[in-house]
């Protein structure tokens, strides 16, 4: 049977079936190799620009610095340190790439073995694991694409690689990629890795740190040398073993960097001096500026506050609460640790962690008590005895202030498993606790209105209300130097008299703090003893509209300003801060300047965005016509300065500020004030280079104590802070101005003014006939009457200086 033609049948058979069937393939593949072009060419349409790449701007926080380059505070989670290639050691370079991809200098922006490697993965798992990303496709992703795992976005993601590889150099793509990385913490870029773990610059970083801070990419937070230190080595170990493998380093650096301890410690925003309540001003200014770009775009803000008079501000303010405190009652303890469930030092140091340090004071744990003295235990190891007269403060205001009803005995100051606080006193660790009486100081430039240090609590982590700014107070007798800068405005001069006498308002009688009467009182022995009547009086003859108008040029605002007489005294409101801005006027010559807090803003490439340029108090600029470049406005005469600062300054010389004379110096000058049940305690000083403002209080309005005056608690603050601030600054006299002239006469030795004082009014030359002086408003002796008392003349040998 011939079989070979059924065979060359079934052969063509087969070869046209071959043929169809490559024919369908290559249709097949034409289809697909279209779609694919098809796909390419859309996604190419789609791709971004890369000019944001050649002109980049990284998202960083906002620093905030002192006036002398100090850095002092910080905002924004993204924290970046950016840095050029040349910048980052060689190492660091050669640690990400032998970690993340050693073939980087060598392929065109993807890696077909990587990706081989992932595609098989996906088919033997089913599973789209991300893998396969160079680090040009890694900055692809980071600056325009999500991290959604998408075969469409992986594509894209080679796209744009590819891109970006035709359009930069390698380094430049690699010195991106360092700057960018997300490393855990709110680190970006090895920069703030360096920072945020281990406090140090890129170019300290030992091996061993340097190898975890590049395992970090494949996984922030798994590999988190702070939240998974265990699996952080193991990674550090494989950049190790990579970088060993590539010649990167010998086998002797290999094995001691295997060795090296986890020495990673979250650092968070690092600042040079932490000055939070500054800080807060300026990120709510920022933010008002700039919204939420404050926080991201990288702006160098630079301040007013000088760093040292910052430091030395908060330290008085913190001495002197802890001053009045101490000599107050001891406090009830509030905080305690159960001994019973916490009996390892372990314990003992995380609980005790969440107490803190604050301000000065930090926390301690009663561990025993015996016969009053106690073992303490300070935490990390520490522990220490504390005597029975170290602890005689407790037992003593505890004891004196037992509730009535308890039996005597009962009440126990301290107990076992009690957190206390300490403090160092300069020579020894010595019973405390956070004092509960507010404070705030305040001090300004008065030629523009820098403010150079600001204190506006005890500690920010304990209370983040800035009394200095924020609070709103009675300046008591602090604000009557605006009345009597209208009286003088009106044409009343220091040597003017009022009576000193009963008046009654309504149902309302002012009294002067001595309980007395004066009779017939010239302006400036009123100021100086601080004469409540006499002020008073001032107001209804001046006229409650004109104080409030010249009150409104000094700075304040109209719902500081009640429209009642007893405003004369205070009843008005303020921040330390505003009375800051009112004294300035006297401290400058007489122009209105506005406290500010912010002199420059840089963007994060180094160009200045804002410049201050305040308003300028210059007198001698009026007389020689050279002004600044904005001159501020003058709200008080030359004259009625010169007599406002004279009179002023005598609240220093012989009134009630004389403690201020500790100073040495002769252009001081200021006024005290006290509200009513001593509820608020100032003192408003200055010298014509520095104005200071200096308040004590309770948040809560009650009384500092009976009869405590500004004299006696904001006033030692201030001379505790000036006379280190002054150190050095030359004083200054204020020229007396054109048409007018001063007479000066002497005490006699018995300490009595033996003739008549002349003052004279200047032009208008009329004359005035007075006793000077008066009694101190400290005085509390005598009962208040009509009669006028006597009044001694100021400390003897002393000139009086009358003006005007």
């Amino acid at each position: 049977m011939d079989t070979s033609g059924s065979h060359r049948s079934g052969f063509v058979a087969f070869l046209a079936s071959l043929g169809r069937l490559m024919l369908g393939i290559a249709a097949g593949m034409m289809t697909i190799g279209l779609l694919l072009l098809g796909l390419y060419l859309y996604l190419q349409t789609q791709l971004p620009e890369l000019d944001a790449l050649k002109d980049i701007r990284y998202q960083s926080p906002m620093k905030i610095y002192s006036r002398d380059g100090v850095l002092i505070g910080q905002f924004g989670e993204k924290v970046r340190y950016p840095l050029t290639l040349e910048e980052m050691p060689e190492r660091m370079r050669q640690a990400f790439l032998a970690a993340e991809d050693y073939r980087f200098y060598e392929h065109p922006g993807f890696d077909y073995q990587g990706l081989l490697r992932a595609s098989i993965t996906f088919l033997s798992t089913g599973e789209k694991r991300q893998g396969g990303s160079t680090i040009t496709m890694q900055v692809a992703r980071n600056f325009f694409l999500s991290n959604e795992k998408t075969f469409l976005r992986k594509i894209r993601e080679i796209l744009l690689a590819m891109k970006i590889e035709s359009e930069l150099p390698k380094d430049k793509i690699l010195e991106l990629y360092l700057n960018k990385i997300y490393l855990g913490n709110h680190a970006y870029g090895v920069g703030a890795a360096a920072k945020i773990y281990y406090n140090k610059r890129i170019d300290e970083l030992d091996l061993a740190e340097i190898a975890t801070i590049a395992g970090l990419p494949k996984a922030p937070s798994a590999f988190n040398p702070i939240a998974n230190p265990e699996r952080a080595m193991v990674r550090r170990d494989y950049v190790l073993d990579r970088m060993l493998a590539l010649g990167h380093i010998s086998q002797s650096e290999y094995a001691d960097a295997l060795v090296s301890p986890n020495t990673a410690a979250l650092k968070g925003h690092s600042v040079d001096l932490d000055l939070p309540y500054i800080a807060e001003i300026v990120r709510n200014q920022m933010y008002e500026q700039y919204g939420e770009n404050a926080y991201d775009d990288g702006y160098q803000v630079r301040t007013t506050i000088d760093a040292r008079l910052q430091a030395l501000a908060e330290d008085t303010l913190r001495a002197s609460q802890h001053h009045f405190d101490e000599r107050r009652r001891f406090r009830p303890i509030q905080e305690h640790i159960d001994l019973e469930r916490h009996t390892s030092e372990a314990d003992w140091d995380r609980e005790l962690a969440r107490f803190g340090r604050l301000g000065y004071t930090e926390p301690a744990l009663i561990l025993t008590l015996k016969n009053g003295a106690a073992e303490v235990y300070l935490g990390g190891g520490k522990r220490m005895e504390l005597s029975a007269s170290a602890l005689s403060w407790a037992h003593r205001w505890l004891d004196g202030h037992r509730r009535k009803h308890e039996p005597k005995g009962s009440s126990k100051p301290l107990a076992t498993g009690d957190v206390i606080r300490l403090r160092n006193d300069g020579t020894r660790l010595r019973l405390t606790q956070i004092p509960e009486v507010g404070a705030a100081l305040v001090s300004v430039l008065p030629k523009d209105g820098q403010v150079v240090a600001l204190a506006g609590g005890y500690d920010f982590h304990y209370s983040k209300f800035n009394r200095a700014i924020q609070s709103k107070r009675q300046p008591g007798s602090g604000f009557k130097p605006v009345v009597y800068s209208a009286a003088l405005a009106s044409g009343m001069t220091p040597s003017s008299v009022v009576v000193d006498a009963p008046i009654r308002i309504g149902n309302w009688t002012p009294m002067n703090a001595s309980r007395r009467y004066y009779g017939p009182t010239p302006l400036r022995t009123a100021l100086v003893y601080s004469r409540n009547v006499v002020a008073v009086r001032l107001m209804q003859k001046v006229g409650i509209d004109n104080v409030i108008r010249l009150a409104k040029d000094f700075g304040f605002e109209e719902d500081e300003l009640p429209r009642v007489l007893p405003l004369a005294l205070g009843s008005g409101s303020a921040s330390p801060l505003r009375m800051a801005q009112m004294y300035s006027v006297f401290a400058n010559g007489g122009f209105r300047v506005d406290p500010y807090f912010i002199s420059r803003v840089d963007s994060d490439s180094g160009k200045t965005v804002y410049q201050a340029t305040p308003p300028t108090a210059c007198a001698e600029c009026e007389e020689t016509r050279t002004p600044p470049q904005t001159m501020a406005r003058r709200v008080l005469s030359p004259k009625v300065h010169y007599m406002m600062n004279s009179m002023l300054q005598d609240v220093v010389r012989m009134g009630t500020a004389r403690r201020a004379l500790a100073l040495g110096r002769t252009d001081v000058a200021g006024k005290t004030g006290t509200t009513n049940k001593s509820f608020d305690a100032w003192f408003n000083g200055y010298t014509p280079a520095l104005v200071t403002i200096a308040w004590f209080g309770y948040d809560t309005y009650k009384s500092l104590g009976h009869n405590v005056m500004g004299g006696d608690l904001a006033l030692p603050m201030w001379i505790k802070f000036m006379r280190v601030a002054l150190e050095g600054v030359p004083e200054y006299r204020f020229p007396a101005p054109a048409g007018g002239h001063a007479k000066k006469v002497k005490v006699n030795r018995r300490g009595t003014v033996s003739t008549d004082v002349e003052y004279y009014s200047g032009n208008k030359g009329e004359r005035f006939v007075d006793s000077e002086g008066g009694d101190s408003a400290k005085s509390r002796s005598g009962q208040a009457g009509n009669k006028p008392k006597p009044q001694p003349a100021p400390a003897r040998g002393r000139a009086i200086e009358s003006l005007f």
